[in-house]
């Protein structure tokens, strides 16, 4: 993708976030790709004061050592960054154009609530926080999508069901 279409990708993402009314058009247009699977949902086995939590966001934020997004295909980055819980407040770049996040690189609890879950897990709201989360960029279409559930996803899976976690909040951008 060539830096003129990155530049009118986050102009646009600018344009419609002030006017939402904008938005709608691109809304239409948008045809979402859909497994025709039922969602497989998983209610928890024991009350959330007792779970482990992790964060799963498509937002693009990642620790500013680690390789950015890929921004140049036209079709998303597949691939997903983990998080270490404890220094990404401190410690954290986006890369994503597809959404304005001015506000998310003021505070990132907009689309990764790390601190509100904090203080939650404190309250006894919640059992604990898991150390590591994961980011995925959250624009992947076309040839994409096969790698994103059948590799980078299950590879997520994997590792949360590693790290013992009972429930993931899903933070869209």
């Amino acid at each position: 993708m060539s830096t003129i279409n990155r530049f009118k990708n986050r102009l646009i993402a600018k344009v419609i976030t002030r006017y939402p009314s904008l938005a709608q058009r691109f809304i239409t247009a948008y045809e979402p790709w859909e497994s025709g699977e039922a969602v497989p949902w998983a209610p928890p086995h024991k009350p959330l004061g007792e779970c482990k939590l992790a964060l799963v966001t498509t937002s693009g934020v990642h620790h500013s050592s680690q390789e950015p997004f890929d921004m140049q295909d036209s079709d998303g980055d597949p691939s997903f960054r983990a998080i270490d819980g404890a220094t990404i407040g401190n410690d954290y770049k986006i890369t994503h154009d597809y959404y304005d996040h001015s506000d998310a690189e003021k505070d990132l609890n907009i689309i990764f609530p790390l601190q509100r879950l904090q203080e939650l897990q404190q309250e006894g709201v919640i059992g604990q926080l898991a150390d590591t989360h994961y980011s995925f960029m959250g624009h992947i279409d076309g040839r994409h999508i096969a790698s994103l559930i059948g590799q980078a996803a299950q590879e997520v899976v994997k590792r949360l069901k590693q790290d013992q976690v009972d429930v993931v909040l899903l933070t869209p951008a």
